[in-house]
């Protein structure tokens, strides 16, 4: 790594070859550029989908593809822009990508077979002097590397077998590449290992070039079109290989064309590649005839040999996916969203359910109900009859005496009337509780992105050891009930001899009054309670006054409530943790949005003020070319050369170091000098 934290980059050849790329100069563009997509990275590094909303399956693989565009291709292509030119060769089962790029470097470095799937570990073959570009994590840091040493078979099978458990990067030196271009044999797209599957996309997304295999007999098969169509939605650059094509099938070309026309890959180039069959067209030591690659090679090293070359398609393809990301990254934020929102609609539904328990608990310990059954029973043992009645209709002061002669011969029964009330609102509470938990259970149930939360939790009851903590809240309260009888005794005159009969008898007084009243004390107005709850107010009023009952029964209210709503919200609790466990409060559609507009303003000032330096027209050659190239001669027709949109499309090809027929005057021409001086002249 360098001082910066990036991937190390290999120093300029001594040779002063300048590798790929180095027609983009980069500039502050480029800085501001990948500052940018390090935000975005950060902010899609931190999303979590995990609702089942509608669409969110697609957009958990988009999210997937996204992170990877960035960490194995984008983010590195930026910090190493002199990197060579990848060009990742997938495809088909069978279609024979391990043959053509063994055929094409003229050795065995990757091993093709008639067993399924047959390249486990992918195969990245380089020039050796650009090995320190893939020895370390600059593209697809993900994945173990190993090295082979030699070409052998034998090697390549031991290798492959050693990791085929894991997901390793093989990697190749070969001089027969030209320097600044490397050739990625990936795995199938459509193995029968999802595994294979999974990598074969990845490697395809770190691709600067898409070099697709397929066969006459399975070109129009719809997995490869799938991803096909993904490259031409995000431009990615892309040739097509047309494999095993027997003479006289000429028409196969042709409708391939037309697939590539319809799926967006009109202007991408296609190379023909015959059956091979017996005599100078037979596989010789498992490699294809020459002739069979020319055409491919010749284009290949060429693309590879000329720098100007490399950098158009490293810029087409990089440009195409940072919109892509952007893109994505857009859908992504509306997919947040309604996460959000589902997040949102799931918690309305658990408050609401748990604030209608609460109401009905209000309701139910305001409205008289209460004093119904054991209550009112034990309240009426309690206070008794006869004497007591009549010093209710006495002036204050003999009502004191009254309570004190009652009192002091009745204090057993005040532990009784406060068990009742403590049983009779201990039901209240968790029939309240268990009509919340039902409620919020079967409507959670009913939407996909609760359902998905309730599988193997048992959340359609309320807690097992809910009763008991009802019952420690209760008696919690009435000892806050207690405590405000005590504090308003001591700080009032003249009412420390009738307290010193007994704060029960008072505390109890006071939640008999606090059951009987919806706003406060009613006077006489007390419903089903009746005469039961004016006793226990004109007890309490012979002894603080009117104001001070008034202002007691408010506060005991206040604390039942909150009592009451500390016990429902550790119910409500059990689902929002739910909620909380799958990390849905971090998903923000708009901090999404932000970052892909900054990548998108980044990348429009870095395209604005691109420059490309012209390098001139004698760069020399640096590395080999692939097998075959310079056998193959072009055709006349101009529709008959392929070509990559922004590279060599339609360029006249010849092999290299022959000179043109028609310009024998001239001193010799390499051909990807000529492409160039066409391009500029």
């Amino acid at each position: 790594m360098t001082a910066t934290g990036r991937p190390d980059e290999p120093d300029e050849p001594a040779d002063g070859v300048v590798s790929a790329s180095s027609a983009l100069t980069p500039d502050a563009g480029s800085a501001a550029l990948l500052d940018a997509l390090d935000a975005l990275r950060a902010r899609l590094g931190a999303l979590r989908l995990p609702l089942e909303t509608p669409g969110v399956h697609h957009a958990r693989t988009d999210l997937t593809r996204a992170i990877d565009q960035l960490d194995d291709y984008l983010l590195p292509r930026l910090r190493a822009e002199r990197a060579p030119l990848l060009v990742v060769v997938g495809g088909s089962t069978g279609a024979g990508k391990s043959t053509l790029v063994n055929s094409l470097l003229g050795e065995q470095v990757t091993s093709p077979g008639v067993l399924r799937p047959t390249t486990r570990a992918p195969v990245l073959v380089h020039h050796p002097l650009d090995a320190r570009w893939f020895t370390g994590d600059r593209v697809l840091p993900g994945l173990a590397r190993t090295i082979a040493h030699g070409a052998a078979p034998e090697t390549v099978h031991q290798d492959e077998r050693a990791t085929a458990g894991t997901r390793a990067l093989r990697l190749v030196a070969s001089g027969n590449l030209p320097q600044g271009l490397a050739l990625l044999d990936a795995p199938d797209v459509d193995s029968v290992e999802e595994a294979n599957r999974e990598l074969a996309t990845q490697l395809l997304g770190a691709a600067d070039l898409w070099l697709f295999v397929t066969t006459a007999a399975r070109y129009a098969d719809a997995v490869p079109w799938e991803l096909l169509t993904t490259a031409a939605g995000r431009r990615a650059q892309v040739a097509l290989v047309l494999d095993r094509v027997d003479t006289g099938a000429e028409e196969v070309a042709a409708d391939l064309r037309r697939l590539m026309a319809e799926h967006g890959l009109g202007e991408a180039a296609l190379f023909v590649i015959p059956e091979a069959g017996r005599g100078d067209d037979a596989l010789t030591d498992g490699l294809l005839p020459e002739p069979a690659v020319g055409e491919l090679a010749t284009w290949l090293t060429g693309l590879g040999g000329d720098p100007d070359s490399r950098a158009r398609v490293i810029a087409a393809t990089r440009d195409g996916v940072v919109d892509d990301l952007v893109r994505r990254a857009n859908e992504l934020a509306g997919t947040a969203d309604t996460q959000h929102a589902a997040d949102a609609r799931l918690r309305d539904v658990v408050d609401r359910h748990h604030a209608d328990a609460l109401r009905q608990v209000e309701a139910a310990t305001s409205d008289g109900a209460l004093l119904r059954g054991e209550v009112l029973a034990r309240w009426q043992d309690f206070i008794g009859t006869g004497e007591f009645f009549r010093a209710l209709e006495a002036r204050a002061g003999k009502v004191r005496d009254a309570v004190g002669r009652v009192l002091r011969g009745r204090p057993k029964e005040a532990p009784q009337v406060e068990q009742a009330i403590a049983h009779g609102l201990e039901s209240v509470v968790l029939d309240a509780a268990e009509q919340a938990a039902e409620r919020t259970y079967a409507a959670w149930r009913d939407d996909a992105a609760g359902a998905a939360l309730l599988d193997g939790l048992e959340l359609s009851r309320t807690a097992p050891g809910l009763r008991p903590e009802v019952a420690g809240a209760i008696r919690a309260w009435q000892g806050d009930v207690l405590e405000l009888v005590r504090e308003q005794g001591e700080s009032r005159r003249g009412t420390a001899r009738a307290l010193s009969f007994g704060v029960n008898a008072l505390g109890v007084s006071l939640m008999i009054v606090v059951f009987a009243s919806t706003a406060g004390l009613t006077g006489l107005e007390i419903g089903i309670a009746g005469g039961t709850a004016v006793v226990a107010q004109k007890l309490l009023e012979a002894v603080f006054g009117d104001d001070a009952v008034r202002r007691l029964a408010a506060q005991a209210k206040e604390r039942l409530t909150a009592r009451v709503d500390a016990v429902l919200r550790g119910q409500s609790a059990r689902y929002t943790a739910q909620l909380d466990a799958v990390g849905t409060d971090d998903v923000r559609g708009d901090r999404l949005r932000a970052a892909a507009r900054d990548v998108a303003e980044a990348a429009r000032q870095e395209r604005a003020t691109r420059s490309r330096a012209d390098d001139g027209l004698t760069r020399p050659w640096s590395g080999g070319m692939l097998r075959g190239a310079g056998t193959f001669r072009p055709p006349t027709s101009p529709d008959g050369i392929p070509g990559v949109p922004g590279s060599l499309a339609g360029r006249e090809q010849a092999a290299p170091d022959q000179e043109d027929a028609g310009a024998t005057a001239e001193p010799k021409v390499r051909f990807w000098q000529r492409w160039r001086r066409k391009d500029q002249g």
